[in-house]
């Protein structure tokens, strides 16, 4: 594949990516800014929490669409044609303390400080809250090697970075004033202004009125807490601006084309976008996307406690089925929950290992290329790892556990597997999922199994194929079994209306489960052996 042909099929494809990619070349026909700098895509972290899932499908949407642009424009990740910038809003006040964090009475005595001035309750020695959970995010975005540039706001502030920026803000007080007020209610915009002075005297992040008094100097005057008149600058870290007017500040300082958000700012987006207009500057282009669901339905709150972590994905799937199932249509909600996770998994493999075999239009609409190029960039040959498959799939590895039951291991998988396909094709990526699978059996299947006994029909069928079984070679391969278990199924003396019926049957009285794998393959993998075991133990239950 060359470039040219890239570049001419990325421009037509419906994908996503280049959707979005596309927009934003109209924002830049020639590719790149006036000015000839990068073109820069941004993504937002507020560290008053743990970093999560939401922050992990952000930043993964946005390189998605990053290398979609450098595709549209022939650049690779190393000519430096872009930039992503994590940015984490750490002079925030600290609003309230977090459930799930340590020290709560420590948090609580430090309320309304910057987050870059709140004491570390997790006393790991870092000098702040916010530098524990700056920390902790980059790390978060490490693991995932996502291509990257950090930016906190206590630097910009406290550096006087912003500065020239905030003087435009303070020269357009009264702009920003008439774009923000008729939004609030009466009770907020009795004391809202744009720039939240920070408190001489507590250190505090002040929701006071504020007068500018000389915006070229950045002075403002404001009544403190304690009821005393304050004149200071607002420069150099002494005042934090409200979110959104940050929001279309950072926007202008740092020249920022493209950020996404979720459906619950879609307001900020509008009023950031008249801000950032006011302040000299243009909105970024970017998507509003969609939040994730629980299995109710219901949208996912952090104080519920209702979601599903990162952590608990990788307990019990791959990192690429995770991107995977975030990859599609990103403005519909999407629910979040243990249960997708098997799904994900093997419609992940399915997906890689066709990408091989498509036209190069079709491989810019499968999401597994876009993955696979998300950290590693555009090559002008066949994506690496395309066509690559797992031997078997997760399905088949969790209807194993769960049949071992309490007895399941990653030994015994492993045993299991090496005999199946052998040894030397237990590959890294099936050494994890031999590894999740344990856990997701363990935890979420085996607690849910009850094999039934079979109806008088589904006896005699099982019989069928225990007879078969008992003339069959060891060595069988998994579709000679397969067909076999077909030919049993279809036979009319048993009674199946459709072979859907038989399988059924098979789930629910070999397995315990509503649904399984080819059972051909799950034969030849537990072993023949076994399998009449099974079904001896289904027929003692008739």
């Amino acid at each position: 594949m060359s470039m040219t042909d890239l570049i001419a099929a990325a421009r037509v494809s419906k994908a996503w990516p280049f959707q979005e990619a596309q927009r934003l070349l109209k924002r830049y026909p020639d590719g790149a800014k006036p000015d000839g700098s990068p073109v820069l895509f941004e993504t937002g972290y507020g560290p008053s929490g743990l970093p999560h899932i939401g922050t992990f499908q952000e930043v993964l949407r946005t390189t998605l669409v990053r290398r979609a642009f450098e595709a549209l424009i022939g650049a690779k990740p190393e000519d430096g044609k872009t930039r992503l910038v994590a940015f984490s809003d750490d002079m925030d006040g600290l609003r309230k303390v977090p459930d799930n964090v340590p020290n709560q009475a420590l948090l609580e005595a430090n309320l309304h400080l910057p987050l870059s001035r709140v004491p570390d309750p997790f006393e790991k020695g870092h000098e702040s809250f916010a530098a524990h959970n700056n920390a902790m995010l980059r790390d978060f975005l490490d693991r995932f090697g996502f291509d990257y540039e950090f930016i906190a706001a206590s630097d910009m502030y406290n550096s006087g970075r912003f500065d020239d920026a905030l003087r435009g803000v303070l020269r357009n007080n009264q702009a920003i004033l008439d774009i923000m007020l008729p939004t609030l209610r009466a009770e907020r915009a009795a004391t809202y202004s744009p720039v939240m002075p920070i408190s001489p005297n507590t250190g505090r992040v002040l929701q006071v009125p504020v007068e500018v008094v000389d915006a070229d100097a950045g002075t403002v005057r404001f009544t403190d807490e304690d009821g005393t008149v304050v004149e200071q600058s607002a420069l150099g870290g002494m005042a934090k601006l409200q979110w959104k007017v940050d929001f279309a500040m950072r926007w202008v300082a740092l020249g920022v084309d493209y950020e996404m958000y979720g459906k619950d700012l879609t307001d900020t987006g509008v009023q950031s976008g008249k801000i950032a207009q006011v302040l000299g500057g243009r909105k970024p282009e970017g998507l509003i996307y969609e939040l994730f669901l629980d299995a109710n339905g219901e949208k996912i709150s952090k104080s519920k406690g209702n979601g599903l972590t990162i952590e608990e994905w990788l307990s019990y799937g791959s990192e690429e089925s995770l991107g995977f199932y975030i990859f599609p249509n990103p403005k519909s909600a999407k629910q979040l929950h243990v249960g997708v996770i098997p799904r994900a998994v093997d419609d992940y493999w399915q997906f890689r290992e066709r990408l091989a075999e498509q036209d190069l239009d079709k491989q810019l609409g499968n999401p597994v290329w876009h993955l696979l190029r998300a950290n590693g960039g555009f090559e002008d040959s066949d994506a690496p790892g395309a066509g690559d498959s797992l031997p078997v799939t997760y399905g088949l590895l969790l209807n194993l556990a769960s049949v071992l039951g309490a007895e399941a291991s990653e030994d015994s998988l492993r045993d299991y597997l090496a005999s199946y396909i052998g040894a030397d094709r237990i590959t890294p990526e099936l050494e994890t999922l031999i590894g999740t699978a344990v856990a997701y059996t363990r935890d979420y299947i085996v607690p849910t199994l009850s094999k039934r006994a079979p109806a008088a029909n589904e006896a005699e069928a099982l019989k069928a194929l225990d007879a078969y079984l008992a003339t069959a070679h060891a060595d069988a391969s998994a579709e000679d079994l397969q067909t076999e278990v077909y030919e049993i199924g279809k036979r009319e003396e048993y009674g199946f209306e459709n072979l859907r019926d038989w399988f059924k049957a098979l789930y629910q009285t070999l397995l315990g489960s509503e649904q399984g794998p080819r059972m051909g393959s799950f034969i030849a993998l537990y072993g023949i052996e076994n399998s009449r075991k099974l079904i001896a133990e289904a027929l003692a239950r008739g």
